[in-house]
């Protein structure tokens, strides 16, 4: 990632106001939406079977609903759905995580019931689900899906009396708060709270280096997906690096840069346990075009920093539920598209693509047609915004086909790159 920053011209400066944007008041209460449920996360609690196993998914991130466990060759457990999404004409799911109890040396099989009609549901052939004992280390365990039923099968004979299960290593929100903690012990790193979310959460963006007017103002934001864990460990990975002083690297980025990282754009639909949603059923990437306090906070409080500082440069970090690469998605779609973009674009691919052997260009989405891009996705709308380099990049959810780990598949360890 470094590297590609270097690789990357100087892009036009962007003319902006300097005034900070205010806090969001919130508007209602966190104690009144609670009163009313609109607050209360999706996870749910636990079941017993009659064996003695127990399922649970009341916690960070959990999501996981039990319909029966008569069977613990059976059991049968359904995803429970994220707010319903208007701008996408569904309520999404598919992120699981839940940990089951009082199986040491038992054979188990789990069937997520309701697989078939999640979000996308191709993404469950060839996908085998993360397993920990630990919550640090996840390992890949045998998977199924069968397309005429919709049933999603895990089958695993833990060594230990207790074992984790989940959609891909879950990054928890504890992490996030100690992570960020810790990086504002660095004498260059600011810790802004850009304002509060619907759920109450602190939206935290850091700055790392001075706001000097001759510097590039390079933007960094994970999460827009609550599910895409993937995103937050890769922004943890990029700030250690950048902030390592024996980095050359990382020291000419931060003579030639200021950074702006946000960590984790949607805390809300992360601790709930959500797919792709905030906890007003909000997708925040198709939320860049007319944000609102009412329904995307997270968006409007970031986009208003943007205005205020600037951008020269963007990275929207992802997951994708079906390929199996590390790509990048472009903005050949936008009206502005110009060589100027065209080659920014193509310099920073090349030298992501030299420098990681995780990361290729030959595989992604269908390049937009002139003119096409949608304007409510954050990469197409700030490149827009600013006629900047705007880009959204992709990890896999199960593993890069060219560079496998059948271990650990594509994993916490491998998105820190």
């Amino acid at each position: 990632m470094l590297a590609a920053l270097q690789a990357v011209s100087n892009p036009q400066a962007t003319q902006s106001s300097t005034e900070a944007p205010p806090c969001l008041n919130r508007a209602a209460s966190l104690e009144q939406r609670w009163a009313e449920g609109s607050a209360a996360p999706t996870n749910t609690g636990g079941k017993h079977s009659l064996t003695g196993i127990y399922v649970n998914s009341h916690f960070d991130s959990g999501n996981v609903e039990v319909v029966d466990m008569a069977d613990q060759h059976n059991i049968q457990l359904r995803i429970h759905e994220d707010p319903f999404c208007e701008s996408d004409g569904r309520a999404h799911f598919q992120w699981f995580h839940f940990r089951v109890t009082g199986v040491k040396h038992e054979p188990i099989t789990i069937n997520l019931m309701n697989a078939g009609d999640s979000s996308f549901p191709r993404a469950w052939n060839g996908y085998n689900a993360c397993a920990s004992y630990d919550r640090m280390h996840w390992f890949r365990v045998p998977s199924s899906y069968d397309s005429s039923t919709g049933v999603f099968t895990i089958k695993h004979k833990p060594e230990r009396n207790a074992v984790y299960f989940a959609y891909a290593a879950p990054y928890p929100y504890e992490r996030h708060q100690n992570f960020v903690a810790e990086m504002q012990s660095h004498d260059n790193v600011e810790l802004e709270m850009l304002g509060e979310t619907l759920d109450g959460h602190d939206l935290d963006l850091l700055r790392i280096g001075d706001e000097s007017p001759d510097k590039r103002k390079v933007w960094v934001i994970g999460r827009q997906h609550p599910g895409e864990a993937q995103a937050q460990w890769f922004v943890e990975g990029f700030l250690r690096r950048l902030l390592d002083p024996a980095d050359p690297l990382a020291k000419k980025a931060l003579r030639d840069a200021t950074f702006y990282v946000v960590p984790n754009m949607n805390p809300d639909g992360s601790w709930r346990g959500h797919l792709r949603t905030n906890a007003a059923g909000a997708n925040l990437n198709r939320e860049w075009q007319n944000p609102s306090p009412e329904r995307s906070p997270e968006v409007f409080l970031v986009r208003d920093r943007m205005d205020a500082v600037g951008v020269d440069m963007l990275l929207d970090v992802h997951a994708d539920e079906e390929l199996p690469y590390n790509f990048i998605n472009g903005n050949e779609g936008n009206p502005n598209w110009s060589p100027r973009l065209a080659k920014l674009q193509d310099d920073f691919g090349a030298a992501f693509e030299r420098s990681s052997p995780d990361f290729q260009r030959m595989h992604g989405y269908e390049t937009d047609a002139p003119g096409t891009a949608n304007q409510t996705v954050c990469a197409h709308a700030i490149g827009m915004r600013f006629d900047c380099l705007s880009l959204t990049l992709e990890q896999p959810f199960k593993d890069t086909i060219d560079t496998p780990d059948p271990v650990q598949g594509w994993s916490a360890e491998r998105s820190c790159m």
